[in-house]
């Protein structure tokens, strides 16, 4: 695995806009400098503070095993055959990492927060980003130690809090861009009988027992 940090500064502010999208000022296109383009694969690149890990795709575990992950949140590595349904879904309560995970490989953005630190308006400002919208998903985790931290597969970024612009940025470089996740054209809905939305598999603090022999390396 390739692990680096990306600390660019952003050149002032920047105009938000929908991923693909542009805007224009005074009757001129402007381009989203993180919708994804052949130029530029990978906009997420340029967002301050990022991370990026080369994680191999497709490895899963059963569901009684946990996966030893290098992160938390988790953004890649092996993970249940079940993804957790990421259709601009609203978790209330947190989720078992190793679905989220898959979820991940199929394009979703994970936006995770620490249920002490993120509540009353800021916790609303990150449902209205979040609910209904496609491959986008978010749940508490707690004892996460900071505010707020946003998953791709093999990318992650943390921020202070929901007025943070590269929440955005990172959306838009990263949610659906095919260049940067394994399974392009996989869906995010889930059937209730599979994957329970309103009853999810329940959340498993802290690292697993690594002698556990239901415990799944990394490696």
């Amino acid at each position: 695995m390739r692990t680096f940090l990306r600390a660019a500064p952003l050149a002032g502010a920047l105009m938000l806009v929908a991923a693909g999208c542009g805007s224009t000022v005074e009757g001129s296109a402007v381009a989203d400098p993180f919708a994804p383009s052949t130029a530029n694969p990978d906009p997420s690149l340029g967002i301050e503070g990022i991370t990026v890990i080369e994680y191999p795709a497709g490895l899963h575990v059963r569901e009684t095993q946990r996966v030893a992950y290098d992160r938390t949140p988790p953004f890649g590595g092996p993970h249940d055959a079940v993804w957790a349904s990421c259709t601009g879904t609203v978790y209330d309560k947190p989720i078992r990492s190793e679905n989220a995970v898959h979820s991940l490989e199929h394009g979703a953005v994970w936006i995770t927060y620490d249920p002490t630190l993120v509540t009353g308006a800021a916790l609303d400002g990150l449902v209205d980003r979040v609910e209904g919208q496609p491959y986008l998903m978010m749940s508490p985790y707690p004892g996460l130690s900071v505010p707020i931290s946003l998953q791709s597969w093999g990318h992650q970024l943390v921020v202070d809090g929901p007025l943070d612009a590269r929440i955005d940025q990172f959306v838009n470089a990263l949610r659906l861009n095919r260049n940067t996740f394994p399974e392009p054209g996989a869906t995010c809905a889930t059937l209730p009988d599979v994957f329970d939305a309103e009853n999810p598999p329940p959340f498993q603090p802290g690292p697993p027992d690594r002698s556990d022999p239901n415990t799944v390396p990394m490696n």
